[in-house]
């Protein structure tokens, strides 16, 4: 994938925009969140801004209005893979840090989560929370979701990040915790220069 360097060297500046992809159970707001208290930038969750209550999603216009309001200033930490926003998120970012792990290693953190979710009853947006029935037997599981999109993002995104669009974005692709444990050092080491 072009544009994508070791992390150190990628890394020779605090980025201002970032964005933080990835199939859904692999860490994607828990990095976000992490990533916008060591840069002292505010995080935006994607899936904050799209759901509305009783798990029905915001109107297409609605979204876009409030992921361009939330990232309009000039420093942020977005979380979230919506296509539809891309042109917001991808368009105005300096870095995109791509959490590719294996779907195996997904999959048990996709587990892990929902789990603690569902016997916690925890509140994630407008009110809703995951239910069992449906975290698990259903055809809107998560991890049906997870099965559907993890091969697709990974021979989709390249190409891509490859299109002119996107020429602007530096790229850090993570595919172990190793990796992100390395990223997250050079980012503090960025942090305090």
């Amino acid at each position: 994938m072009a544009r994508t360097s070791p992390v150190p060297a990628i890394l020779d500046r605090l980025p201002d925009r970032i964005v933080v992809s990835g199939t859904t159970g692999s860490g994607k707001t828990t990095l976000a969140h992490e990533i916008a208290a060591i840069i002292g930038a505010p995080h935006v969750e994607l899936d904050a801004l799209h759901w509305e209550p009783n798990w029905t999603e915001a109107e297409a216009a609605v979204f876009r209005a409030r992921v361009a309001e939330a990232t309009a200033g000039g420093r942020w930490v977005v979380d979230g893979n919506y296509a539809m926003v891309r042109d917001l998120t991808w368009g105005r970012a300096e870095l995109l840090v791509w959490l590719d792990y294996p779907i195996g290693r997904i999959f048990w953190q996709l587990l892990c989560r929902t789990s603690r979710r569902v016997v916690t009853r925890e509140e994630l947006w407008q009110g809703n929370r995951e239910r069992l029935r449906t975290a698990f037997f259903s055809r809107d599981s998560l991890f049906v979701w997870a099965l559907q999109t993890h091969w697709k993002r990974r021979r989709t995104y390249p190409p891509q990040l490859r299109e002119p669009a996107h020429a602007h974005l530096r790229v850090v692709r993570i595919r172990s915790p190793r990796a992100l444990r390395a990223f997250m050092s050079a980012l503090r080491s960025a942090a305090w220069r």
